[in-house]
């Protein structure tokens, strides 16, 4: 992959694809982590002497053009905080007249950010007619925004090529990385799974067990398994159309799969729910499955002892619920306990909300910023972004 070093940047306007899809609530953006993780490549570029930095994100799924809960407009002055620079933003969709004169006029050394480029006709559909529109804005492009490196849109990889390309130092760093975990990891190497469906992560499962020595699976996604097994598991969700492939996945690897053997039950989906801690295998009907149980947290930190390599995807239960947050929880400490000695990859969503509420983010080696571009590149799969900038 190309880096920032091989691009000359000097006097030139540099576009910058980043990933400013932030959670927002009332105009006011609710957690800068994104906005923050783009500074290095901003400050890099800069610093290399680029004339203009131009940046440009998705955010939400705006349907048809531009609405006005969906502009990146509050995202700006956050950005313009932690960075320390003015940062104009230009309000008119990013591949019209309008947003090419501004980006014009802007003086030397300043930093810009359009509006939601998703506003802008073609964008998802990659529209060789849209990404012209958008190339007219700068010399260069850099893509940074590994969140989105899996979408083959005009802003991720059709602008690559009609202008001088590079992955940007966040790109970089995730791609090499997440690559840690699929070439030559140090062994003991431990994946936890979590989240709600077996469907949502099977190829990464599949494509994980042969190199990993333990898979822990919790969340929803683990009654799916039991259920295979034979066990009663009440209301808990679970998927029979991959009941098969569970049985499939348990006959080959059955003594590298680790499930839990006690689930902390909730009477109803709800914050205020009843709960009692019962075998995950005989979960009373009327009552569903929310988090994993206490013995079940110990025997998953116990699995997690003397990993060389950790990855860690999806929580362990209904974490937004305080009442079934310990086990995520738990998992975030056995993770963090591991120390330097251990290589320890926090996927994307949920994970990092996970680790970042448990408090132990800053003893893990690595937090992903993409969700669904970390596990589609370890589903083995190759990203339309990264591709680009080779």
């Amino acid at each position: 992959m190309q880096n920032l070093k091989s691009l000359n940047v000097s006097g030139k306007r540099v576009l910058v694809r980043v990933d400013y899809n932030v959670p927002v609530s009332g105009g006011v953006v609710q957690d800068d982590t994104r906005v923050t993780a783009s500074l290095p490549t901003i400050r890099a570029l800069l610093e290399a002497g680029a004339r203009n930095v131009i940046l440009m994100s998705h955010f939400g799924r705006p349907k048809n053009g531009p609405e006005e809960k969906y502009s990146l407009k509050p995202v700006a002055p956050v950005l313009e905080g932690v960075l320390g620079q003015p940062v104009t933003f230009i309000a008119g969709t990013a591949d019209s007249d309008e947003t090419l004169a501004a980006v014009q006029a802007l003086p030397e050394g300043a930093v810009a950010l359009l509006e939601n480029v998703r506003f802008s006709a073609g964008e998802e559909k990659n529209d060789a007619d849209l990404n012209g529109r958008l190339a007219r804005l700068g010399d260069a492009f850099v893509l940074d925004a590994f969140g989105s490196a899996h979408r083959a849109h005009s802003s991720v990889s059709g602008v690559a090529g009609l202008l001088p390309h590079a992955g940007g130092l966040l790109l970089e760093a995730e791609v090499t990385a997440l690559g840690k975990l699929l070439n030559n990891p140090e062994h003991p190497y431990v994946v936890i799974i979590g989240g709600a469906k077996v469907s949502d992560k099977l190829l990464v499962i599949e494509n994980l067990l042969p190199t990993v020595d333990r898979m822990l699976i919790g969340g929803g996604m683990a009654y799916t398994f039991v259920k295979a097994q034979g066990g009663k598991i009440g209301k808990s969700i679970h998927e029979d159309d991959f009941l098969d492939k569970a049985r499939e996945l348990l006959a080959k690897y059955g003594e590298k799969i680790v499930l839990p053997t006690d689930t902390l039950a909730g009477d109803a989906f709800s914050a205020e729910a009843n709960t009692r801690v019962v075998p995950t295998a005989d979960i009373p009907d009327d009552w569903e499955g929310m988090d994993i149980g206490p013995d079940s947290q110990k025997a998953f930190a116990q699995a997690l002892e003397g990993a060389k390599t950790v990855f860690w995807n999806g929580p362990m239960g209904v974490f937004e619920f305080d009442k079934f947050a310990s086990g995520t929880n738990a998992i975030a400490r056995a993770v963090a306990d591991l120390g330097a000695g251990t290589y320890s990859v926090i996927g994307g969503g949920d994970s990092v909300s996970a680790i970042n509420k448990s408090g132990q983010a800053d003893r893990v080696s690595h937090i992903s910023t993409g969700g669904g571009a970390s596990l589609e590149l370890l589903e083995g799969k190759a990203l339309p972004g990264v591709e680009a900038m080779k």
